[in-house]
């Protein structure tokens, strides 16, 4: 059996499904766009450069979460999903995930971005398995607040290997594994693995997979 990984934003997606939420959530009226639009495209900028401090990033991603029930939030993730999320599913990320779990592959989909968000996009995509950074809940309502290791970065590394332990499993009983990331900030993970590949890289990534002989996918 292989182990499968993939990146979720601008990898299986043709988007960035952390900056589009906020958004969303600014064309819906929830957040004010004077004060919102401008910090979401700060903190994906820096994410790009990586300079991202992650727990600044979550502490602005996570608070509209605390401000309404969670009937309220599904609601608007099903509008998402609908227009935001389901536009940027090309044809040929769904081929792939479908062929690895076919395959018999062990899949997950290891992602940055809140489970809130991306938990319905990994059933979408018929991926059981997903890890991602976990906002906080009390009570049924969350909090604001990051629960645990966020899953960035080396992070992933950690959360990866937690997933598998839970399962019983280690990275060892994979003979051969593989990670598809777009994004320079997850070159810790893809070279932890056996297999990885840049999919739609970013530049500092695509002249890493290029000088190390990785293999390079569009998924368009």
């Amino acid at each position: 059996m292989e182990l499968v990984l993939f990146d979720l934003d601008n990898t299986l997606l043709a988007g960035d499904s952390d900056y589009e939420w906020a958004q969303f959530l600014i064309e819906q009226g929830v957040l004010e766009r004077a004060s919102y639009e401008q910090r979401n495209q700060n903190f994906f900028d820096q994410y790009k450069a990586g300079t991202l401090d992650i727990y600044e990033f979550l502490d602005f991603q996570l608070a509209p979460l605390a401000q309404h029930p969670r009937a309220q939030l599904d609601a608007w993730h099903t509008l998402f999903m609908a227009t935001k999320i389901l536009p940027i599913i090309t044809a040929a990320a769904r081929a792939l995930v479908t062929n690895s779990l076919q395959n018999g592959s062990l899949c997950a989909i290891v992602t940055a971005t809140n489970s809130f968000v991306t938990a319905p996009i990994a059933r979408e995509f018929g991926v059981n398995h997903l890890v991602a950074t976990e906002p906080e809940e009390d009570g049924g309502r969350y909090t604001g607040k990051v629960s645990g290791l966020p899953c960035f970065r080396e992070g992933k590394i950690t959360r990866v290997e937690q997933w598998l332990s839970a399962q019983g499993r280690r990275w060892s009983d994979f003979p051969v594994s593989r990670f598809y990331s777009d994004s320079h900030n997850d070159l810790p993970l893809m070279e932890r693995v056996t297999h990885p590949i840049a999919v739609r890289p970013d530049p500092t990534l695509e002249q890493t997979a290029r000088a190390r002989g990785w293999e390079v996918i569009a998924l368009d």
